[in-house]
């Protein structure tokens, strides 16, 4: 059943609303297409910290007001205004992008879906990939649009990239600055699925219950596991694992690896290729 979403936080450049336990966290900066200022950044990192903290709010659902995700960063708040101070000063403006964008995502502990529901340039790609998943709708428009006013896709914008698409495709979009909608965006990895925009929001709260579903001790391990594999070794990544799965097994506290084993071997009401096993109310 749906419930009532309630209101959490006030901040001037954010919206979150916490209904169902899924946090739906919105960039609200429409007139300037969600473009990413440094209030919107620092609003950012404390919505997260709030997000993260509240025990009603189970999954994260990253989206943007209006018609748009986010058009990248504000070229005048971020870029023109910040470029005349001191380097610490530039520094100190800048440091809540990076902050929320990739840090706090990357390393969130609660599973989080990027809605891209419209446009999502430059710097828009950073909390993207940020992001554990991504659905689109199928015309949202994405675009790497730097070549064309002179400068590259900084602020791990191109490490982004490079992650999540194939290497001709990253070059491609990065070197001519074209644009290519959702359904695009699904063929190149970038996003997991994209669907039309009338049921994007159907389908993102669809992927969030049943990521509720899940054990959120293991859920959260799972996802760690992946991001940081990645760069390594098989014998280390075989360590790490090995690691992570007993770290997974004390900090859960509802013993899901005992009731699971117990109801496929046991009770063989649980079947793991068919779902999930069923968890205390």
């Amino acid at each position: 059943m749906s419930g009532t979403a309630r209101k959490l936080g006030d901040w001037q450049n954010v919206l979150v609303e916490v209904e169902d336990r899924i946090a739906w966290v919105t960039l609200n900066r429409p007139g300037k297409r969600n473009a990413m200022s440094p209030g919107l950044n620092n609003d950012m990192v404390e919505a997260l910290d709030a997000v993260e903290l509240d025990k009603d709010a189970g999954v994260l659902v990253l989206t943007g007001a209006g018609e748009s995700f986010t058009a990248g960063m504000d070229l005048r708040e971020y870029f023109r205004a910040l470029d005349h101070l001191p380097y610490i000063e530039q520094v100190h403006g800048r440091r809540s992008a990076w902050q929320w964008q990739w840090r706090m995502l990357s390393a969130y502990s609660k599973p989080t879906i990027a809605m891209v529901n419209g446009w999502c340039f430059g710097g828009g790609f950073t909390p993207l990939v940020g992001c554990d998943l991504a659905i689109a709708a199928e015309e949202a428009q994405f675009g790497l649009s730097e070549i064309n006013w002179g400068i590259i896709p900084g602020g791990n914008v191109t490490r982004s990239v490079v992650q999540t698409m194939r290497h001709r495709d990253a070059m491609y979009y990065i070197m001519t600055g074209k644009t290519f909608d959702g359904k695009k965006a699904a063929e190149m990895g970038l996003v997991n699925q994209a669907v039309p925009l009338a049921k994007l929001r159907e389908t993102t709260k669809e992927l969030a219950l049943e990521l509720l579903g899940k054990n959120p001790a293991v859920l959260n391990a799972a996802k760690q596991a992946v991001r940081s594999t990645q760069g390594m070794s098989w014998e280390l990544s075989d360590e790490y694992l090995m690691a992570k799965s007993h770290q997974s097994r004390f900090l859960d506290t509802e013993g899901g690896r005992a009731k699971g084993l117990k109801q496929f071997l046991d009770e063989k009401s649980f079947r793991p290729g068919l779902g999930a096993y069923k968890r205390d109310e």
